[in-house]
């Protein structure tokens, strides 16, 4: 069974939408669960973390990642085949984009790029076509990174925001890991 590493970063709304695709996902893959601080410890009005974490220990049948020094060990020591970061905010795009590693979620796809090995990214942020869209550039351009489709999620409310289509995550891991960008990209 392929290791799935599964990185959340803190797009609370999506939480909800991003449980039953691990349920699906742990049918075909050993998902490693990575949380940044923000996803692991931040109660909002979307839930309560320890609710979150104690229902994403449950689906995968471990303890996630918390720490740096816990992620640095996906690149030499346990290595994935393939890390899915979903869902990715502005805040980590731009990290990604400018190559900083300075969390569980950034140092996981540093240690498991070295390894030169596919990062799948559900985009999820308000600024998506704002301040962020030149970091969602950077990485469709940059080699080993891969993108749930995405579009607008509310163009009338939020006529900047970008999510993924998390029902397609699986369908962007499988592809992904075949080397290839699922398509379309952008959804209308």
């Amino acid at each position: 069974m392929k290791k799935l590493g599964l990185a959340i970063c803190g797009s609370f709304c999506t939480f909800d939408e991003l449980l039953p695709q691990v349920r699906r996902l742990r049918q075909t893959y050993e998902i490693i669960p990575i949380l940044s601080e923000t996803a692991y410890a931040t109660d909002t009005r979307f839930g309560l973390a320890a609710a979150f974490v104690r229902e994403l220990r449950s689906l995968c049948g471990r303890e996630p990642i918390l720490t740096i020094e816990e992620a640095e060990a996906l690149g030499p020591r346990t290595p994935l085949d393939i890390l899915a970061v979903a869902p990715c905010t502005g805040n980590t795009l731009a990290k990604l984009a400018a190559g900083i590693a300075d969390g569980p979620v950034t140092f996981a796809c540093k240690a498991h790029l070295r390894n030169q090995k596919p990062v799948v990214v559900a985009v999820s942020t308000n600024d998506g076509l704002a301040a962020a869209a030149q970091n969602i550039g950077v990485l469709l351009n940059r080699k080993h990174y891969y993108f749930v489709p995405f579009g607008q999620d509310d163009p009338a409310a939020k006529p900047m925001s970008l999510k993924a289509d998390l029902a397609l995550l699986g369908d962007a891991v499988a592809a992904a890991l075949e080397g290839r960008q699922l398509q379309p990209v952008l959804l209308g």
